[in-house]
């Protein structure tokens, strides 16, 4: 009866899985409206108590070769004591003080309080960039997106590099993550005109959507990805430009990426519980962007099916060799059955992995020797977002917790 019931479950991912490659080669029909002036920009950073990295980012927008005038640089601080407001002041930065913060420390509402302060200056800007305070930026990440914005999307995002790949295992499979989002998923769905998915830092948005909306109201513990579920809602166009690049610090040890992805899930489903009601009702073949909603809708469903499934079919292993109901041939069969789907499982996420370190070639900073780590390590990282679901479903008051950053920059970064 197991066996029967992880079957069907398997068999209902792989039907969501293939519907939804036919239904994204439909494409979307919204156009788009080129510009030709040159646009202005804002640059947002919440930065609390990052006084130890942001000079790096500070340093990398001020060498753009498409120059960013130092009063268009908001810092978001929380208290005039953290030490990031005297590296702002040094360089003529704008700081912004949160001043409401009960219930309200997360980075979409820091975000939103530097938007609505900024609008209530009666200040417009063609678009907004959102970086985290740890980044840095390519030289010509401006120049290049100032492109993309003419082309009149309005969503433009980066290509995420690492920062420190090869300060340790986790740090390099962490940036495997980001590369699956972009190389993989984000890659496909722009060839077909979808909404693609926006991932945390890195990308701009255009001035007339947060002064339609009066500032930046997506606050859930992953507001980047609530961000992407109302851009599907409505029709919002996005393109992922793989010129501009900025590096991104990775978590180093195990709990820390276990801390930060146990977040991300509570956030995913947090996100879906508000949108997908919304994205139900909108979800019509009729619709000019029908395939991004339709994909939306799916999300990790065939995914987490097919680990449900795992799970049962070990499960009922495990419960049949302990039980007394079977002789003691049958329990080496079983303990062979048990390794070899553990091992096919491991075998295909390191074929995954070979693929996508394959298509990044060498545009991925890590070296030979971490990315042969990597491809072994890898399947084992990402089977651990199990560990991160469960503690995400254990835990319903997460809260948002700060990550520390080092400041650490590999060479090849600086230049």
């Amino acid at each position: 009866m197991i066996t029967l019931i992880c079957l069907i479950l398997i068999f209902i991912a792989w039907f969501l899985l293939i519907k939804e490659y036919i239904v994204a080669l439909k494409g979307s029909k919204i156009k788009l409206k080129r510009t030709y002036y040159e646009p202005s920009f804002a640059v947002l950073i919440p930065a609390r108590d990052e006084s130890k990295v942001i000079s790096n980012l500070l340093d990398s927008i001020k060498k753009q070769t498409f120059k960013i005038d130092s009063k268009d640089i908001y810092i978001i601080v929380e208290s005039r004591k953290d030490k990031t407001v005297s590296i702002a002041k040094e360089r003529n930065i704008n700081i912004i003080y949160r001043k409401n913060l009960t219930n309200r420390r997360r980075k979409g509402y820091a975000l939103d309080d530097a938007i609505k302060e900024i609008l209530k200056k009666k200040k417009h800007y063609d678009a907004y960039f959102i970086f985290d305070a740890d980044n840095v930026l390519d030289r010509n990440y401006f120049k290049e997106m100032v492109k993309t914005y003419k082309k009149g999307y309005d969503i433009g995002i980066g290509y995420r590099n690492t920062k420190n790949g090869n300060s340790s295992i986790f740090s390099a499979c962490s940036s495997l993550t980001f590369s699956m989002i972009n190389t993989f998923s984000n890659n496909y769905k722009m060839k077909h005109n979808l909404t693609l998915t926006v991932s945390g830092t890195g990308f701009y948005i255009k001035g007339e959507i947060l002064e339609e909306l009066g500032g930046y109201p997506f606050n859930s513990l992953t507001e980047d990805y609530e961000f992407t579920l109302y851009a599907t809602l409505n029709d919002l166009t996005s393109f992922y430009n793989t010129k501009a690049k900025y590096f991104d610090e990775q978590p180093t040890d195990y709990a820390t990426t276990i801390k930060q992805r146990t977040r991300w899930v509570k956030g995913y489903f947090d996100s879906r519980r508000k949108y997908y009601p919304l994205l139900k009702n909108k979800a019509s073949r009729k619709d000019n962007n029908y395939p991004s909603v339709y994909i939306a809708l799916v999300g990790v469903k065939p995914y987490v099916l097919f680990v449900i499934s795992v799970i049962l079919y070990l499960a009922n292993l495990i419960f049949r060799i302990i039980s007394n109901s079977i002789v003691k041939i049958e329990v080496y069969t079983l303990l062979l059955q048990f390794f070899l789907i553990i091992l096919a499982i491991y075998i295909v996420l390191l074929l995954f992995t070979g693929i996508l370190l394959i298509k990044e070639k060498d545009n991925l900073r890590l070296n030979r020797k971490m990315k042969i780590k990597s491809l072994f390590f890898n399947s084992l990282f990402l089977a651990s977002y199990v560990k991160c679901l469960y503690l995400a479903l254990k835990n319903k008051d997460l809260t948002w917790e700060k990550i520390e950053h080092t400041g650490n920059i590999e060479k090849e970064v600086e230049k």
